[in-house]
């Protein structure tokens, strides 16, 4: 059934800042979209909406990296957003005026990004001509082409200083930060897709490369190990869902020292007791509604786990009736049993409840929650259907409780856009949208609390233990 849901056009093409081609749509979707837009149940084109408690203080538009926003980091009163070109530091500490401090132009998708210290970690999946920001795209059938992780002192935010790369086995679409006491951190980095033509990059593939980075010394940044994580190598894919060939995200809270990987065909739960050897507790598989294990979250008491299922790889419209509500959505686990013998059990699916246009690139993706005593909620990106404001502290009715969205980019083609990452920081939601950098604030009983919680440091992908 999914298959033949998504085989129209390029529904499961991923787009790239090289290649964000709009798609063409079909006349009697063209009219659809018209109609839901007269009729106001879509807003219109780049119409702003959102609920009566959330506000729109700021959006600062691209400036110098044009190509696709992606992940986001912070650190005391600065946001670092990547992009496929580099990255932009923002000067938050107004959050209704942020400002532009610093961009470094390296290009290297997807520019998934982090922060330690006074250290920033930049992910390059896609073959260059070798690791320096002036590197040219490089075939990945020839050994000399580079990819991997590359890292800048950022102990002057306004001068970023690019001091060491490290090349890893097919690159590194994402990576996570798991710091070992004060002297090192390990950076997990998670790549798929192996081709026997790809020198770098050999099936099977079959883990995630492991990074040690001296925090004093982090030219000596190298690999430590390549962790095998799917010995019988993971799920084998079918008409509806990807094989496993690697990890597209990993989640650890490194307090419960737990990690989750959501990993292609797999989702994953690690003991990471040892960093530098992390360890597989339990995996699970959705053959029947998830096409791509894409990111996890914690809940914050570490009981529950968010998945998400990036259906069409992020280019596709699939938050329409005809996809429905269990496809391309949040999946809720609950971890249950103690230490190796824990286990995850599915609770129910979430998706938004707004219908997006058939010109709408629509799917779960990145968010975080917001640090509530005694409620599970979080806020989420859903690329062109906006953010995402819910609550799952009953797992089995997941509700959502505030959004932010634009209307269409277009109103007559299958359009690349939207939000990548959404975020809560020091009382406000941060969005790197590819129309700039948004600023959200939530006004709601269920969440204020939040407002008092303050943090020097913040890498979703390393999940704090927010309230103490």
């Amino acid at each position: 059934m999914l298959a033949a849901l998504l085989s129209t056009g390029v529904a499961a093409a991923t787009p790239t800042p090289d290649d964000p081609t709009p798609a063409e749509i079909t006349a009697d979707e063209r009219l659809s979209v018209a109609e839901a837009i007269a009729e106001g149940e879509i807003p219109g084109v780049d119409e702003i909406v959102h609920s009566d408690n959330i506000r729109h203080l700021a959006n600062v538009p691209k400036a110098g990296l044009r190509a696709t926003n992606s992940d986001i980091a912070f650190q005391g009163n600065y946001a670092f957003a990547g992009n496929y070109d580099g990255f932009t530091v923002y000067d938050i500490r107004r959050p209704s005026a942020p400002r532009i401090v610093a961009e470094v132009y390296c290009p290297g998708p997807q520019g998934d990004i982090s922060v330690h210290g006074d250290l920033l970690f930049l992910s390059v999946d896609s073959s260059r001509s070798d690791d320096s920001c002036s590197s040219t795209s490089m075939p990945a059938t020839q050994k000399e082409a580079w990819e991997g992780i590359r890292i800048f002192d950022i102990s002057d935010v306004r001068e970023p200083r690019y001091v060491a790369a490290v090349e890893t086995a097919c690159g590194s679409h994402t990576h996570t930060l798991v710091p070992d006491g004060k002297k090192d951190v390990y950076v997990y980095v998670s790549s798929y897709f192996p081709h026997a033509t790809y020198p770098d990059c050999q099936p099977p593939h079959d883990g995630i490369s492991i990074v040690k980075v001296p925090v004093k010394s982090p030219e000596k940044a190298r690999v430590s190990s390549f962790e095998v994580l799917f010995p019988d190598g993971g799920f084998p894919g079918d008409s509806t869902g990807t094989a496993t060939s690697g990890c597209h995200d990993i989640t650890a809270y490194p307090a419960l020292r737990i990690a989750a990987g959501a990993c292609m065909g797999d989702g994953i739960l690690m003991d990471i007791s040892k960093p530098a050897a992390p360890r597989v507790i339990d995996r699970v598989q959705d053959v029947e509604h998830f096409a791509f294990w894409h990111s996890a979250t914690f809940s914050e008491d570490g009981s529950k786990i968010v998945f998400t299922d990036e259906l069409g790889g992020g280019g596709a419209a699939t938050c329409n009736a005809r996809i429905g509500d269990e496809y391309g959505a949040n999946g809720i686990y609950h971890i249950t049993g103690k230490g190796d013998r824990r286990t995850m059990e599915f609770q129910s699916y979430y998706k938004i409840p707004r219908y997006q246009a058939d010109t709408e690139n629509c799917v779960a993706h990145n968010g975080s929650l917001i640090p509530v005593e005694g409620r599970d909620i979080m806020v989420q990106s859903w690329y062109q259907g906006g953010v995402s404001v819910w609550e799952f502290t009953d797992s089995g009715n997941p509700h959502e409780i505030a959004y932010f969205e634009r209307g269409p980019i277009s109103d007559q083609r299958l359009t690349f856009g939207g939000t990548w990452s959404a975020y809560y920081y020091n009382g406000h939601i941060y969005s790197n949208d590819q129309k700039g950098f948004d600023v959200l604030q939530i006004r709601d009983p269920r969440t204020n609390s939040a407002n008092g919680v303050r943090m020097k440091e913040l890498n979703a992908q390393t999940q704090p233990r927010y309230l103490r």
